[in-house]
């Protein structure tokens, strides 16, 4: 097992598989991009199955999360798939993307294996996507939403930022819309993970400002605690249900207490935490003809470290010196 000092157990593995995206969310980096990871830095594919591996058949992984960076640029991402999802046990596996690129790969990504996907869009309107990724392809996002849901990826879950300015008054339009679609909606707190360590708590939009605004046109309805479990969303039923919308409150109402996530990035360091500022590496260990007991125990070092809270509240709070686009979402 994964277990930290403070009781709580890892069983959800987040794989970053690419540091590099194809869109440059103003929220994420900047628009020239970032200094990526060269080949050689990166994890091949055969150490992510090994390490995939180890994670399920050692340590009681229950769930792998394929991230980025965006997921969809890594060229053997299918294999990848079908190769965790031969393991014994079979981890139960999803894919969080932009979406740009899933209309063709959908349907491999599903008969591979891949049991569903996250998309994460932003914003209704074709201008606004413009302003908040510099990319135009707003179109392209809706197509791979609808090419995972004609698949069988569902539920398909959306994830949304909103942000001052640019997308804050969307949210009942984005619900309504989630519904109509039969996709999941998720608000997700702006968290403080740009390259540009330009992230401000005062001025973000936080959870109550989403509620608020989503009860102007809805009925929500708590879905409850024992629902929740260790899941990030705080979920309610909308209109009575069936269906549901999720906020993840990182910032404003954090859930670390219920954390079951170990994270791996794409050059092969584990972060016990989204916001760690230490990393663990078993790239090294990999590479240098570790066994799997060695990596396994080198694994579980770094989990027992893991810290009671992220401190977003603290006032010295620090940014981690890795974007999200380096360490997966």
């Amino acid at each position: 097992m994964l277990v930290d000092t403070y009781g709580r157990v890892a069983t959800d593995l987040r794989v970053s598989l690419t540091d590099r995206c194809n869109l440059r969310c103003t929220y994420c980096m900047p628009e020239e991009g970032l200094q990526w990871l060269t080949k050689s830095d990166l994890l091949t594919d055969d150490e992510i199955v090994r390490l995939i591996d180890i994670a399920v058949r050692v340590l009681g992984v229950e769930e792998v999360r394929f991230t980025g960076g965006e997921p969809l640029l890594r060229p053997g991402l299918v294999a990848i798939v079908e190769r965790v999802a031969a393991l014994d046990p079979r981890p139960r596996m999803s894919l969080t993307t932009n979406g740009i690129g899933l209309r063709r790969t959908a349907p491999a990504l599903k008969a591979a294996g891949l049991d569903r996907v996250n998309v994460s869009l932003d914003t209704l309107r074709p201008e606004v996507f413009k302003r908040l990724t510099r990319r135009d392809r707003h179109q392209d996002v809706l197509d791979g939403l609808r090419a995972a849901r004609e698949a069988g990826l569902t539920p398909v879950k959306v994830n949304t930022v909103l942000m001052p300015g640019l997308n804050a008054d969307e949210a009942p339009d984005l619900l309504a819309w989630a519904v109509h679609h039969d996709y999941e909606l998720r608000f997700i707190e702006q968290m403080p993970l740009d390259a540009q360590h330009g992230w401000k708590r005062d001025g973000m939009v936080t959870a109550g400002d989403i509620l608020h605004s989503l009860r102007t046109r809805f009925d929500l309805t708590p879905e409850g605690a024992d629902e929740r479990g260790a899941a990030p969303a705080e979920r309610w039923l909308v209109d009575g249900g069936p269906h549901r919308v999720g906020v993840i409150a990182s910032v404003t109402r954090p859930f670390c207490a219920a954390c079951d996530r170990t994270r791996l990035t794409a050059d092969g360091q584990i972060r016990n935490c989204l916001f760690a500022k230490e990393e663990t590496d078993l790239r090294g260990a990999l590479r240098s003809g570790g066994s799997d007991e060695e990596i396994a125990r080198i694994w579980r070092l770094a989990m027992w470290g893991k810290k009671a809270g992220a401190g977003l509240d603290d006032p010295s709070f620090v940014q981690p010196a890795r974007p999200m686009s380096a360490i997966g979402g």
